[in-house]
């Protein structure tokens, strides 16, 4: 087995794409184990399955078919289990679902609100069978939407995202896919780690990932991330001030010598400029940093690296690590 994984952005009600994006994820509580709808089995009767959650026992029905999906972990694991939904939030209003899953998949899912703020008419004017989120999002809303369809929530949607994936997968009754799923991975992980140069290499290779934040500070990545999760997955070595737990350190731009490493992976949120990306990759500072001056800073796709959160979104971070790192270093 792979090592284990990770964690991302917590959002208020009202939340805007901005606090989607940024926020961490993390969230408490003590759950709702007597809401109704809780220990209900699904819709129209037929064959039923029990899945535990942290909010208690649901009774699914066999092989949901009118699923709706309430971020983008759980939308990442139905299309990679093969189930289109038929609702989904969006991160903004009238955004698309997601910019690296397949267009053709996503194409008849129906918007149902923003993360973290769903809209329950929307919901059940949509007669789902299966309502996947977690407490972290949703833990409000989580006695209404009972209500409407079986929930079956997570805890938090980054920091055991694997675990969020099978636990998907029970509901979804879809675990013999699963773990092909997560066979493939693990043996594109092996098959990139040797294209790293093998284990110790990769070990020895300090890593960090960089992201310039519009109306923010600029964010380290530690460990406690899905990206950080990738990292370790792969073997890499981490920066000592960056190979901790927890979900960023952040720094202003006279800080960004903190960002040193021997690769470094960045992207960005808002705008370029807004964000400080343009003047603190043009200033000394960050010229002067090893991964630079070496060719190994690498600019990625924001939206997959900070909400691909899931095997397919994993799978392609690791395609953009061999075409970016692995490429560059033969």
């Amino acid at each position: 087995m792979s090592r284990t994984l990770t964690r991302r952005i917590t959002v208020a009600a009202a939340a805007t794409a901005f606090a989607v994006s940024l926020s961490a994820c993390g969230g408490s509580g003590s759950g709702d184990k007597g809401a109704p709808g809780t220990d209900t089995a699904a819709g129209k009767g037929g064959d039923t399955h029990t899945v535990k959650t942290v909010m208690g026992d649901v009774k699914v029905g066999a092989a949901p078919k009118r699923v709706v999906v309430l971020d983008t972990d759980s939308l990442d694991s139905a299309i990679t289990l093969g189930v289109t939904p038929v609702g989904a939030t969006t991160a903004v209003d009238k955004a698309p679902f997601s910019t690296y899953l397949p267009a053709d998949k996503l194409k008849d899912i129906k918007p149902v609100g923003l993360i973290a703020a769903p809209n329950l008419e929307a919901i059940a004017a949509l007669k789902p069978d299966l309502i996947l989120s977690s407490k972290v999002r949703d833990e409000k809303n989580y006695t209404s939407l009972s209500k409407i369809a079986p929930t079956v929530f997570s805890d938090t949607t980054g920091p055991a995202w694997r675990e969020n994936f099978q636990l998907h997968a029970d509901a979804l009754d879809r675990k013999n896919e699963a773990a092909t799923v997560v066979a493939d991975y693990e043996a594109h992980v092996e098959r990139l780690t040797q294209a790293l140069g093998g284990a110790a290499k990769a070990k020895g290779t300090k890593a960090g990932f960089v992201r310039f934040v519009e109306g923010a500070d600029t964010r380290l990545y530690l460990n406690d991330t899905f990206v950080g999760s990738l990292f370790k997955d792969l073997g890499f070595g981490r920066p000592a001030n960056q190979d901790t737990t927890g979900f960023s350190l952040d720094v202003s731009p006279e800080q960004i010598d903190k960002a040193d490493a021997d690769v470094i992976f960045y992207s960005t949120y808002g705008d370029a400029k807004k964000a400080k990306e343009t003047d603190i990759t043009g200033g000394p500072l960050w010229k002067n940093l090893e991964a630079v001056k070496n060719g190994s800073a690498f600019k990625v796709d924001d939206n997959l690296w900070m909400l691909g959160i899931g095997y397919t979104g994993a799978g392609q971070i690791l395609d953009a690590v061999e075409k970016n790192y692995v490429s560059a270093a033969r």
